[in-house]
């Protein structure tokens, strides 16, 4: 062990006692606040987080309680449900990047793991020193040139390509507008609907039906919570997608390239457990994904009429 390495663990090692010793001396058990945007769409990733714990010596009813709010979008309901982790006194919040902001509004003490935070806005590089959050960040900038070269594989008539995303926060806007500029640079024709409420997504099919090539999708809880209405509508307009993670190609998209979202929750559980034995957020290096997955529905291709080039048959995951 390097003598930084080991001057770093003194101070953890005091601290972590008290958290240790309640949960190890029949105190009231430490408590995780999972603030997700959806349920059904969080589902097999908080699965993966809590099963984490557990190989980490955290067990659910017994040193622990993880509890589980749900915002779906609402940056309103993410304030109420960060207030109500507050007065419940929770030892650290476990939330995504788009709601970042206003849970570090609320409380500048209480530990934030972000288990889902693209590297734009979120703050999670600028100001580590003292700062109460850490986390996984998704480099999103450097998916998207990858993203629309795979897309152009599958696609090789692309020309007119339609970038959808929720016009009501930065982040997700942020992404449209370099998957534009990328789409433009590689001479293809983008356009931008704006998408602010569920019920702007089937007028914004509508409006493009015959009018584009592909549809890319910047996912964000609005976006998440419409999957399977906006996979429906692609299908029905006999639009390929391209989209951020599985669950999406799940719900009848055509192909998604990005981090494995059950590793991310997976990695944001190790942070969790550095947190309750003592480590503070700022001590905790921000991590990346250590790996990205390609994933296809071959039912969606042969629904679309597209030939998937083999090479990359052989790669996804299907």
């Amino acid at each position: 062990m390097r003598r930084r390495e080991f001057v770093k663990l003194l101070p953890g090692i005091v601290v972590a006692w008290p958290l240790v010793a309640r949960a190890q001396q029949g105190a009231p058990r430490l408590r995780i606040g999972v603030l997700g945007a959806d349920a059904i769409v969080w589902n097999s990733w908080t699965v993966a987080f809590v099963a984490r714990l557990r190989e980490l010596g955290w067990i659910t009813g017994d040193t622990i309680d993880v509890e589980y709010r749900w915002a779906g979008g609402s940056s309103k309901r993410v304030s109420d449900f960060t207030s109500e982790f507050l007065r419940r006194n929770v030892d650290v919040i476990v939330t995504y990047g788009a709601a970042a902001a206003v849970v570090q509004q609320a409380t500048t003490t209480t530990p934030i793991v972000l288990a889902v935070a693209s590297d734009p806005g979120v703050g999670l590089v600028a100001a580590r020193s003292g700062s109460n959050v850490t986390g996984i960040s998704i480099r999103q900038s450097e998916l998207i040139g990858k993203r629309l070269d795979l897309l152009r594989e599958v696609v090789p008539h692309l020309r007119r390509l339609v970038i959808m995303a929720n016009a009501g926060y930065a982040m997700p806007m942020l992404e449209a507008q370099e998957a534009k500029a990328t789409a433009q640079a590689l001479g293809l024709e983008a356009a931008r609907p704006e998408i602010w409420r569920s019920d702007d997504i089937t007028p914004a099919f509508e409006a493009i039906r015959g009018k584009a090539d592909a549809l890319y999708v910047v996912s964000d809880p609005l976006i998440a919570a419409n999957r399977t209405l906006i996979t429906t509508l692609a299908l029905s307009a006999r639009l390929p997608t391209m989209l951020s993670y599985g669950d999406y190609v799940a719900a009848g998209g055509l192909m998604s390239y990005g981090p494995n979202f059950a590793n991310l929750f997976r990695q944001a559980a190790d942070m969790v457990d550095k947190i309750l034995r003592g480590t503070k957020p700022s001590d905790i290096p921000v991590e990346q994904p250590s790996k990205f997955e390609l994933v296809i529905n071959v039912q969606t291709a042969k629904a679309l009429g597209i030939t998937v080039p083999e090479p990359l048959l052989a790669i996804a995951v299907q």
